[in-house]
This record gives C-alpha cells, structure tokens and sequence, in this order.
C-alpha cells in the first residue's frame, strides 16, 4: 500500500491549519491595531542607548530617526568597542546634525562574558544620566512619537518593561531581502500578537524601556551577559518582580541588510535556534504556520485536484492576510516596511521549513563575527560580579 495518500490527507490538515493559524493572526494585529492609545501627560527625562557594531546599511537613517523625536527631554547614548569602528562617522555626523540633543559615544573594548551586545551596553551604561532607560537595537526606524508611545505605557500600574513589536523594511531591492522583510511582517509580527492574545508577555528585544530601579533590582545589565537571549532573560527578571511586559502603541521596522540567500539563512538560523533552546515545544509547533510548504506536499503526494484545490485555498489566504496585515498597519504605505511579494510566499514558507529542520542539527549560531551556543553554559571567565557592574566608572573613552 502506498503510504503517499496518507502523507497527503496529513499535510492537507496541517495547510489547512496553517490557514486557520493565518486567519488567526490576522484578527490579532486588526485587534492591536482598534486599541486606544494610553494617555500620559508624564514624559520624563530618559537615556536611551544604542549599541553599535560597523556601519550597516540604512544606519544613519535608522539612527537620525531616533534622534529627530518629538519628546521634550532626552539623552542618546551610542557606544562600540573598537576604536576603528565605521560606526563612529555616524554618530559624528549624527551630532552635527542635531547639535541640540545630547548626544554620547562610548568606545570601551572591555568583555564582561559571552554576549558582546550586553557587554557594550554595561560599559555604556554609567554615561546614562535619566532614571528612564529605553535599550534600543541600532537598525530601528522610529516614527516621531516613539518615545512618547513608549513612555505612555508606563501610566499602566504595575508596568515594569514597555517593548515594541517591529516590521520588516528591505535595505535593497534583493530577493533575500524581500524574503527576510516578508519572514518579520507577516511571520513574526501577527504571531507575537497572537501569543499576547494568549496572555504571554514576551520581552521583543528590539525596544525593551524601564526604569533604573527596575534594572538594578533584578541584578542589572550583568544578570544578562552570560546569555544569548538577553531580551528573554530580560522579560522573566521583571516578570519575577511582579511587575508587567507592556506593548507599546508603535511599530517601528528593523532593517533587513541582506543580499543573499545564504546570508539571510544564517541570519535566521540564528533566531530561530535561540527560540529552539528557549520553548522547543512552541518551536516546533511553529511549523504549522506555513500552510503553502504543507499544501505543496499535499498536492505533490496527491497528485489531485483536490490537492491543487488546496495550494491555491493556502496561497489566496497567505497572500490576502498578508496583504491585510500591510493595510491594517500602514507601514508599507508609509515606507517605514516593505510590501508582500505575493509571488514569493511559497519559497518563503518553504525557506521557513528548511530553517526549522537546520535548527535542530546543532545548537552553534554566529552573530556579528561571534561564534555561540544557544544551550544554557556556565557563565564565562572570568566570573566578573553581576550585581553592579554597571555602577563602576567607565574604562573606555566617552566623547559627548
């Protein structure tokens, strides 16, 4: 007997579910989108530091957009750890630019453990001079009110992290880039709604915003230099202080640099390793969630019409809730995210799956040069003190 009908009648099911799945998802980022906005009239001095490494494209872009804020009073604090940087020309023209906003570089080479981005960040962190501290990636690109929706949520009692969703904005015109814009906006950013639904309060590392007190109670930046997910270990540190993870009323995008297929491999690969080591069983459900690799093995073990009626119900429903999703949220129309390529959404489903099968051959992931492990390890030598090592004058050079 041949064993083709049954992994056809199974794989329909799970398109068929991923259908569902997408539908689902949709409702979601329609129901975030209906939310009222939270009203503060509070908007307090705050720092908000940005890690650099090397001059990626659109940086100045993404940079400027932070510092052209409409929020009253504000500090930004970059910083790198090698002098030679191309960094560093961004934020020299970025002070030129707007010689009204504090703006402070950091060069410190100084390794507290194993995540060079946390490390950056505690030897940037005593050059912050607000109690509000906003820890924001370098390729994000803000809308004027960013901060002011952040802080906003902070009138919510018991709010004790605010963080953004963020989209999809393509660098260059590439395929890889396409499909890496697509993989955020209409993947990452509907499911991170969906699990919000589901009352999960996730840290997204791209903005995570709280208070110095907060930070200082739960350890400081030290409590995560020892791990590869630090915005997840960030999120249950507050979350054992009783307080809550909030969403805030933005959506900035994150840039997608890559121009080739490989390179966005690996760059997925990554994330998708971390999420691996950090929920496996979520992990491996997420599969689910792309219906036209499933409907494709339906109709290639079936050979049907049935099967073909399947492919084309998974790809009109992709691509229309991909396209709603644009709508609803108005980045494309904004250029602040780059559009669905309807044509392209099976090879990103089927891309999709091939990371999710990479991910479990090993648990080595490379970011920025650095080779690491996603499995939880001792913390690195030397065993540096993780309660206050931010409270310690800096060792590097801080230019204002």
């Amino acid at each position: 007997m041949s064993i083709a009908g049954p992994i056809a009648a199974v794989a329909a099911g799970l398109a068929l579910a991923g259908i569902g799945q997408a539908l689902a998802g949709l409702r979601s980022v329609r129901r975030f989108a209906r939310e009222p906005q939270t009203v503060s009239r509070d908007r307090p001095a705050l720092t908000l530091l940005k890690p650099l490494y090397g001059d990626e494209p659109l940086l100045e872009e993404a940079l400027a957009s932070v510092c052209d804020q409409d929020y009253p009073l504000f500090q930004v604090v970059f910083g790198v750890q090698d002098a030679a940087d191309p960094a560093i020309s961004v934020v020299r023209r970025l002070q030129t630019r707007f010689p009204n906003l504090c703006i402070d570089l950091v060069i410190d080479p100084t390794q507290h453990g194993r995540n060079r981005k946390v490390s950056n960040l505690i030897n940037m962190f005593p050059s912050a001079r607000h109690d509000v501290i906003v820890i924001a990636d370098s390729d994000l690109h803000c809308a004027p009110d960013y901060l002011s929706r952040i802080m906003a949520e902070f009138a919510v009692p018991d709010t004790g992290l605010v963080t953004t969703l963020y989209a999809g904005l393509a660098a260059n015109t590439s395929l890889a880039a396409r499909l890496g814009a697509s993989a955020i906006n209409h993947g990452f950013l509907p499911g991170a709604l969906m699990s919000r639904d589901l009352n999960r309060e996730d840290c997204l590392g791209a903005t995570m915003a709280l208070h110095r007190s907060t930070l200082l109670s739960i350890g400081g930046l030290g409590a995560l230099v020892d791990h590869i997910a630090d915005d997840n270990m960030l999120g249950q540190l507050v979350r054992k202080t009783g307080q809550r993870i909030r969403i805030a009323r933005t959506v900035p995008a994150t840039t997608v640099p890559e121009h080739r297929l490989g390179a966005l491999f690996s760059h997925e690969l990554r994330w998708s390793r971390t999420i691996l080591s950090l929920v496996p069983v979520a992990f491996a459900l997420s599969s689910i969630q792309f219906p036209l690799f499933w409907a494709a093995l339906a109709l290639a073990m079936s050979q049907t019409w049935w099967g073909a009626g399947v492919f084309a119900l998974a790809w009109i429903t992709r691509a229309g809730v991909a396209m709603a999703i644009d709508r609803t949220l108005g980045m494309a129309a904004q250029g602040r995210a780059t559009p669905v390529a309807s044509l392209l959404l099976p090879l990103r489903d089927a891309l999709s799956i091939a990371i999710i099968l990479a991910s479990y051959a090993s648990d080595r992931v490379e970011w920025r040069g650095q080779m690491m492990h996603t499995r939880p390890t001792e913390p690195s030598e030397p065993d540096l003190p993780r309660q206050v090592p931010q409270e310690l004058p800096p060792q590097g050079t801080v230019l204002s």
